[in-house]
């Protein structure tokens, strides 16, 4: 609710303070004296673009500061607790400076926002119903939310979207996976390809360093074959050149032990025979290890083939070792992991079948959805019809239309689904009888849309109060402000009464301020304030006033408005109207 309006140097009003009645507030003043100032100072306190132009003549800066009744639970306060503000004593101030020349600057409670902030919270504050505000009823978007509003439909609404993100979480998760398939198929193609390669190969545990050995040996075939003739001819010379008559080291030896075993005397003689024969029996194993070296002695012609075995084992090193050992070990676990990563497809199918479950859990929760939106808006068409009549538009009327999406499994994915339910709404206005229906915003004057929010807003609100079993305003006041400018353009007489009425209508569950020149709407008001030129006048010669009229002094100001003159008829007239301007 707004508690107070302050304006500054905005166009003809040097200074003004509006204090609004919390039902029904009437602004009036002859055409021309700056009424629709008040609403541009609303509008900059909204967020709107600011205009220099707009500065009073010679001043540096206009400011507007609005202050409302937000209490801790409302959504204008989670706003402004979002960018850093906390509302002082259930008040939020909002404010807007716009200098002659240079950038505009927005505060809340004294701490500077973007203005954006600015026209989130008012969002939830104030609904500006004029000719330049009534574009943001023709959305799509706004249009779902009026009509979900009325329909109470919040317990639909909660379990569609609860259904929704769970289908929503599946497709992501499922585009995830998809995006994963491919990779995870090169992986289980590379590790089958990698474990086909190191089987064809076929490697064994040391098989390298033996190779490698091998070819040792041939590249230094000669120097072996030297080194092993020359250790065997001076150990066992018979074994290289077969002569029986050549002595080694193992035939001496074994005379020298013959020649000790000869001596029969006592002494260290026998020992050390034992030990030559030791030592004999040792030459005699290395000679055959060295005659054995021979016998496995390979040819050149042996080592073309160990290089190329060699070069296979180093080149499976190389990707997958550093040894051998590590190699097959890799390949061992590849054969696992190749088992694991081909069980995905039967994961996936899993889950595409739980996203089917998902997909019509959500169809069924948006089809009570709909349904619910259905009924809300035939009931809401009607109601608004009869009230439209009583406003000067007789023949008029306005359908909402609720159209269900129909399921196209050509269009894939989440059709006919999105995060609001499965239906296309709109708000069609037949202006008069014979006009074509035409979406809302485009099809009617200023004045003929004012008033068919007027009676959307009453419908509404009065339907809210039904459900609520609500009489009244609580005492936190509304939580809404309605602005209502040419609401009574082409309205006259007893139309011009029943305009008024509903007005006070809705004044009843929120917050009205109407911008008039009727006198029949102005007597329904709780406070009027007169917009006048007067006081001392500004460089341009024009000056703007903004006061309160109690009492004689409204009176004289509904005389004005019903005839133009305060004569005693015209004042008993007004009298009479304010007497009479009262709900039952």
């Amino acid at each position: 609710m707004l508690e107070e309006l302050e304006i500054r140097n905005l166009g003809p009003i040097r200074s003004a303070v509006l204090t609004p009645a919390p039902g029904m507030t009437a602004i009036t003043g002859e055409t021309g004296a700056g009424k629709s100032m008040l609403l541009n100072a609303i509008r900059l306190i909204s967020g709107a673009a600011a205009d220099a132009n707009r500065v009073s003549s010679g001043a540096d800066a206009a400011w507007a500061q609005g202050v409302f009744m937000a209490g801790p639970q409302t959504a204008a306060a989670a706003i402004a607790a979002e960018a850093g503000v906390e509302p002082e004593d259930g008040e939020l101030f909002l404010a807007r400076s716009v200098p002659a020349s240079g950038r505009s600057r927005a505060t809340a409670n004294g701490r500077s926002v973007p203005r954006s902030v600015l026209g989130r919270i008012t969002d939830e504050l104030v609904t500006v119903h004029g000719q330049a505000d009534q574009l943001r009823i023709a959305s799509a978007a706004r249009q779902r939310e009026f009509l979900d509003a009325v329909a109470g439909d919040q317990a639909e609404l909660a379990s569609y979207r609860q259904a929704w993100e769970a289908l929503a979480a599946m497709d992501e998760r499922l585009e995830k996976l998809a995006s994963q398939e491919s990779s995870i198929r090169q992986q289980a193609d590379y590790l089958r390809e990698s474990i086909e390669r190191i089987n064809r190969v076929d490697p064994q545990p040391g098989e390298d360093e033996d190779l490698k050995a091998r070819r040792s040996r041939i590249e230094n075939a000669a120097e072996i074959a030297q080194g092993v003739g020359g250790a065997l001819a001076a150990l066992d010379a018979s074994a290289v050149d077969g002569d029986p008559d050549a002595l080694g080291a193992s035939d001496l030896i074994t005379r020298a032990v013959q020649h000790l075993r000869a001596i029969h005397v006592e002494g260290p003689f026998s020992d050390l025979a034992d030990r030559l024969e030791s030592i004999g029996a040792d030459l005699s194993d290395v000679v055959f290890s060295l005659s054995r070296q021979i016998d496995m002695e390979e040819g050149v012609d042996d080592l073309d083939a160990i290089n190329g075995r060699i070069h296979e084992l180093d080149e499976l090193t190389r990707r997958w070792g550093p040894t051998l050992a590590d190699v097959i070990a890799w390949r061992d676990k590849a054969v696992l992991d190749v088992e694991d990563l081909d069980t995905s497809p039967e994961k996936l199918a899993e889950l595409q079948q739980e996203r089917r479950r998902l997909f019509e859990d959500a169809l069924e929760a948006a089809d009570r959805l709909s349904s619910v939106r259905r009924r809300a808006a035939e009931e809401l068409s009607s109601l608004v019809g009869k009230e439209l009549s009583s406003l000067a538009m007789a023949g008029a009327g306005l359908e909402i239309r609720v159209t269900a999406r129909e399921a196209d499994e050509a269009r894939g994915g989440t059709w006919p689904l999105d995060a609001n339910g499965r239906d296309d709404i709109a708000f069609l206005f037949t202006p008069f009888p014979g006009s074509p229906q035409l979406p809302m915003g485009r099809s009617a004057s200023g004045g003929e849309l004012s008033r068919l929010m007027l009676a959307l807003e009453l419908v509404a609100a009065e339907r809210r109060m039904a459900a609520d079993g609500d009489a009244g305003i609580d005492a936190d006041g509304p939580a809404m402000t309605f602005i209502f400018d040419e609401v009574d353009a082409g309205v006259g007489g007893k139309s011009a009464v029943e305009l008024g009425r509903r007005l006070a209508r809705l004044a009843r569950v929120a917050q009205v301020i109407v911008v008039t020149h009727l006198a029949q709407v102005a007597s329904w008001a709780d406070a009027q304030f007169v917009v006048s030129k007067g006081g001392d006048p500004s460089a341009d010669g024009v000056a703007t006033t903004v006061h309160e009229v109690r009492e004689e002094e409204r009176v004289a100001e509904i005389a004005r408005m019903l005839s133009g003159s305060e004569s005693e008829t015209s004042l008993d007239h007004a009298r009479e109207l304010l007497a009479e301007s009262h709900l039952d």
